[in-house]
Order: structure tokens, then sequence, then C-alpha cells
């Protein structure tokens, strides 16, 4: 059981992984340029999202949209601030787990946030900023020092 939990959570980040790539991708962007420091994609993908022509979505669309957001958001706090995809219980949720990511933050507490959740508010207090998504996220996970 353990070997198939880790391979559901491997295949989960590899996925996010290569859908944040792909996303890169689209925006010109090496897979080195990428990895280096995923926020080199932010402004680009921000572009995008507001060029989008919302009032023609389907709900495929919002759903496409929801998946690049929150994979972008997952490995970009995976490869800035050494985060890791976690499969947590959730007995609410409909297949009874959820995946998070986790991370240490600066004040060495572990913590962890669901990317999912987080994008899904961008889309409840439009409009979308990729950039207040990115900085929701990390504060929630203290991984960034606090400006007063």
């Amino acid at each position: 059981m353990q070997n198939s939990e880790e391979a559901d959570l491997l295949e989960w980040a590899d996925g996010a992984h290569r859908n944040a790539m792909a996303l890169a991708a689209m925006f010109g962007l090496t897979p080195d340029q990428y990895s280096e420091d995923p926020l080199v994609l932010l402004l680009g993908f921000q572009g995008y999202v507001k060029r989008l022509p919302f009032e023609e979505f389907e709900q495929s669309d919002w759903i496409a949209l929801h998946a690049d957001m929150t994979s972008y958001l997952g490995d970009l706090l995976v490869l800035r601030h050494g985060a890791r995809w976690k499969k947590i219980p959730d007995q609410i949720s409909l297949v009874g787990y959820r995946y998070v990511v986790e991370a240490r933050g600066l004040d060495g507490r572990t913590r962890h946030v669901e990317p999912y959740d987080v994008a899904m508010e961008e889309f409840e207090n439009p409009p979308i900023e990729i950039g207040r998504m990115v900085a929701n996220a990390e504060a929630v996970l203290c991984v960034t020092p606090d400006i007063d």
C-alpha cells in the first residue's frame, strides 16, 4: 500500500512539474531558465491570463486554467523553497485525500498549503493575479520575510 501511495504522489508531483514546464515552453522559456528561477514565468503567465476571454469560457476552460495555475504554484514552491508535495488524508474530500505542498518556514516550523485552494481563491477574487497567488501561498508557508 505504501508503495502505491508513494507512486501516486510521485506521479502527481511529476505531472505538476511537466505541466509547469510546458507553460514555460509556451512562453519561450527553456527548461533551464524556468528551473533556475520559476518566477521568470510569472509575467508571461499573468499577461496570458489577463488577455483570456473569460466571458466565453466553458467549464473545461476553467478547469484547464485552474490546473495550470495549481501546477505552476506547486512547482514554484518546490523549486524556490525546497518544498515537497505531500498527500494527506481528508475525510471531507470526495477521494479521501488532498495534495498539498509542505515546506519549512523561516521560523523553522513546517507548514502546508494546498495550491488547488490558493488558485481557486483567485477565481473568487477577480481579477486573477498570478503574483498575488504566489505571495499568498508563500505567506501561508512563511517562506519569505515579513515586510512592514
